[in-house]
């Protein structure tokens, strides 16, 4: 059964999704792109400091841009 995806903030998911393989490709403004060497996908992280990212926003960047489960990404 799938848990609810918890709120988190932009540097936690960051550090998650590093965790999974990516790393910090490039940034413009405030999004980050992150990308991973094996799979070659890349996900853009909104960097708004002090700002929780809404669950809609976190499952689009883990599930469908990083290619992760939602376990998977909680547990990592």
């Amino acid at each position: 059964m799938v848990k609810r995806l918890p709120l988190y903030k932009p540097k936690e998911i960051v550090r998650k999704l590093k965790r999974c393989g990516f790393v910090e490709f490039h940034q413009k403004g405030s999004h980050l792109v992150l990308k991973n060497l094996i799979t070659n996908r890349m996900t853009v992280v909104p960097m708004h400091t002090g700002k929780d990212i809404p669950r809609e926003m976190l499952k689009n960047i883990v599930v469908h841009q990083a290619g992760i489960t939602i376990e998977e990404f909680i547990v990592v």
